[in-house]
């Protein structure tokens, strides 16, 4: 029997697995630093990661699946899961697009995220607090975790060997 996989399909298995793997990576750091994923003040450091698509595309769906898990396993309400999933999509996507522009793509998850989270946290957990405070709140965590570390983990990445990449 014949285990050989062809080069064509070993490039398609390795752009899958590195997706996978930063879906978990994104979920597991959330959920490992919860206190500080959540809530109406929050730095969700796995956020930085949404600047990854800047390097590989794979980035763009695992982004939004690591979301998607971390708000389901984190106990989100529905709106959360959807819209805050829906957010992550649209900066990771947006930063995609204007990867050749690095602090325009860095500042993508702070608007989106500002923006939506922002207000599903005001509609769904703190209606007390001003909608316009809700959002700050949230782009302020997430300028920490895409204009501080984001930039840090990309200078990382970059210093990796193609040949790992690949």
């Amino acid at each position: 029997m014949n285990t050989t996989v062809p080069a064509g399909n070993r490039t398609a298995v390795r752009v899958l697995a590195r997706g996978a793997i930063i879906a978990a990576l994104y979920t597991v750091l959330t959920l490992l630093l919860a206190p500080l994923s959540y809530g109406e003040v929050q730095i969700r450091f796995s956020e930085a990661m949404t600047l990854l698509p800047i390097l590989m595309p794979e980035a763009v769906p695992a982004l939004a699946i690591g979301c998607l898990l971390s708000n389901i396993l984190g106990g989100c309400t529905i709106f959360d899961i959807v819209f805050g999933t829906l957010a992550t999509l649209l900066a990771a996507l947006c930063t995609r697009r204007l990867r050749e522009r690095f602090w325009l793509a860095a500042i993508m998850p702070v608007l989106f995220n500002g923006v939506i989270v922002g207000a599903v946290i005001h509609f769904c957990y703190a209606p007390v607090l001003a909608l316009p405070l809700c959002m700050l709140f949230v782009a302020a965590g997430e300028a920490v975790a895409c204009l501080i570390v984001g930039p840090l983990l990309i200078r990382a990445m970059r210093r990796i060997p193609a040949k790992y990449l690949a």
